[in-house]
């Protein structure tokens, strides 16, 4: 039988799923005043550092893309939020695959950059849509 689709790793990453959507919901759910809009708290961030160290690198990438289609389906406005999701999505699970891989780089850490790195791919797809929609002004 196939290893990557046996039973016991479908219904694995279906939890797994669930319980970032869950996440992700809750803190949907959570007002945060802060300074930055749309800041959020990154809950299901750590339900994709244990994909991402347990399961194999295909199957983390797997499941963020499930995760950013189905929030966006459920939370909100499914175009703008996908596109913020997506390039935050990539850059920070690339980060994170990347830096899990050094030696004696510790989890923690490995979590933080990819909440910064996903901050940064949002500003970076944000910063692409405000200029090609001054394109069309031209």
């Amino acid at each position: 039988m196939n290893k990557r689709f046996n039973p016991k790793r479908v219904a694995l990453c279906g939890l797994l799923l669930s319980m970032m959507l869950v996440l992700g919901w809750v803190e949907h759910m959570i007002p945060l005043n802060a300074a930055i809009p749309g800041i959020k708290l990154g809950l299901s961030n750590g339900v994709l550092i244990f994909a991402v160290y347990m399961l194999d690198i295909p199957t983390s990438f797997v499941l963020m893309v499930l995760k950013v289609v189905l929030s966006c389906a459920f939370l909100g406005n499914p175009a703008s939020m996908m596109i913020y999701g997506f390039a935050g999505g990539i850059l920070s699970l690339t980060g994170m695959v990347l830096l899990s891989r050094v030696k004696g780089m510790h989890p923690v850490t490995v979590s933080m950059v990819g909440g910064a790195l996903h901050n940064v791919g949002q500003v970076a797809a944000a910063m692409v849509m405000l200029n090609t929609g001054n394109l069309m002004y031209y």
